[in-house]
């Protein structure tokens, strides 16, 4: 709506602009209506049992009686716009312009990679490892808002990158990872989450969750993972665990002959469940590299920040306009009521 005409403008009483307005007392509009059939029904009910003087009249001043009992709605007619107008006033129209403004609440995210040997066997390719950094980074690129960290674990656990909102340098330090970043020779599972915990207990934000990907094996540290995952439900950190991997014999690099090595692997599902579980969180099973995006896919879709809806109501009022209408035809009806057209005596 312009809004921006004189008062005594008539595009305030066009329809499209009355359907625009927002009434704020609604309800008053029902009354509106109500003004001229009550004037209608005084005129059809108690002006007939009205006392009445006859006077006898030549037909040419009866023609003119009848046309002066006509002009004596004129009155009646301001008085009746007076009512309405005030009506519509008091319904006050407004207005309205409203923003919603909505801002997506970031989570804080730690991403705990097994670096072990074990992840650099080849069911999944070109190894766990390579294929886990790829999916890890096609995440966190799928982010907004969030702040992402980096605890990567062999037989230690260390932090390669704090919580931190430059993603794309999360990105590229999960790039730079490889067999040689720590001591392979062991799976410190326990400790990682320790570490984990230490990351993401002081952050300030409720939303906190740890992703980690391991075959589940605690071989090394003295952290047990059990206890690191029930201290970190004190701190309100969710855990999701992906076990990655087959079960079996799975080749792994060839060795220094060139012949390919198959290496007997197993998979420790019931401890990457409990972990899950005991933290609120879910356990997901990534036997391929396929799988394995999928389910970044998805928790992608479940970590979600919350939303934050912030609305602005610009409201003005135009209920002035009809009220200064009013006025206008209530004068006009005073000035009226003084004349021959308001008290003329009927026949």
């Amino acid at each position: 709506m312009e809004g921006n005409w004189d008062w005594y403008s008539w595009h305030w009483f066009s329809p499209s602009v009355l359907r625009e307005f927002h009434w704020d007392n609604s309800i008053v509009l029902f009354l509106v209506p109500a003004v001229p059939i009550l004037f209608i029904l005084r005129w059809i009910f108690y002006l007939p049992l009205r006392p009445r003087f006859d006077v006898a009249l030549e037909k040419s001043e009866h023609h003119r009686s009848n046309l002066i009992q006509f002009l004596r709605l004129i009155p009646v007619s301001f008085k009746v716009l007076t009512l309405m107008l005030a009506l519509v006033a008091l319904a006050r129209p407004q207005s309205v312009n409203e923003k919603i403004e909505q801002i997506l609440e970031g989570m804080d995210i730690l991403l705990v990679m097994d670096v072990s040997e074990s992840m650099q066997l080849e069911d999944l390719k070109p190894n766990r490892l390579e294929a886990a950094k790829e999916v890890a980074k096609k995440f966190i690129a799928g982010r907004r808002n969030d702040r992402i960290g980096l605890v990567v674990f062999g037989s230690e656990a260390v932090t390669v990158s704090p919580l931190s909102a430059d993603l794309q340098l999360v990105s590229r330090q999960i790039g730079e990872i490889n067999k040689n970043t720590l001591d392979w020779n062991g799976t410190a599972l326990g400790n990682a989450i320790g570490i984990g915990i230490n990351r993401l207990r002081d952050s300030g934000n409720p939303s906190k969750v740890m992703i980690l990907l391991s075959d589940g094996e605690n071989t090394a540290g003295i952290l047990d993972p059990i206890v690191a995952a029930k201290l970190a439900k004190q701190y309100s950190i969710r855990i999701n665990t992906i076990g990655i991997g087959q079960n079996g014999p799975v080749r792994m690099s060839r060795d220094s002959s060139g012949q390919a090595q198959l290496v007997q692997s197993h998979l420790n599902e019931v401890s990457l469940k409990e972990i899950a579980a005991v933290t609120g969180g879910s356990y997901f099973r990534a036997d391929d590299t396929n799988t394995l995006t999928s389910i970044f896919l998805q928790i992608n879709k479940m970590e979600k920040g919350k939303i934050l809806e912030n609305r602005f109501k610009d409201t003005k009022d135009f209920y002035f306009v009809y009220l200064y209408w009013s006025l206008l035809f209530y004068s006009i009806w005073l000035a009226l009521r003084t004349t021959l057209l308001n008290n003329f005596l009927e026949d």
